[in-house]
């Protein structure tokens, strides 16, 4: 397999895991019947859930950008050093996006956002 490959397979399951911490959250706050409901009414999260819950949501979105762009790379055979520091750039950066975002640091958390940018556009460049 790919190392690409590899690292979307460890992205997908960041993803998870931000999904889990965001539910256990939320679960925290608002308790398990309300979840399990249908969610009218439902308070959104507040301070490391809430955050939680929006770290999660921009890791799907940013999920489905590196998805596309590595899967383009495998198919079009045209993985090479720069999609591998690519994707490592992204992967990394979006792991420590997680834990800046949970403890709440703002700049910090935009400039890891960035450096994960950077490794999407190290790939996309390396398809042209």
């Amino acid at each position: 397999m790919k190392p690409e490959l590899m690292l979307l397979a460890w992205a997908v399951l960041l993803a998870f895991v931000q999904m889990l911490v965001a539910v256990s959250g939320h679960t925290l706050q608002v308790g398990l019947p309300a979840l399990a409901g249908n969610r009218e009414g439902l308070p959104p999260a507040t301070a490391w859930a809430g955050r939680a819950v929006r770290a999660h949501r921009n890791m799907i979105e940013n999920l489905a950008l590196f998805a596309a762009l590595v899967l383009i790379a495998a198919v079009a055979n045209k993985t090479s050093d720069m999609t591998l520091l690519g994707a490592q750039i992204f992967f990394w950066a979006r792991l420590a996006y997680a834990f800046v975002y949970l403890a709440g640091i703002p700049w910090l958390r935009t400039g890891v956002w960035f450096v994960s940018v950077i490794g999407l556009a190290l790939i996309f460049f390396a398809l042209l």
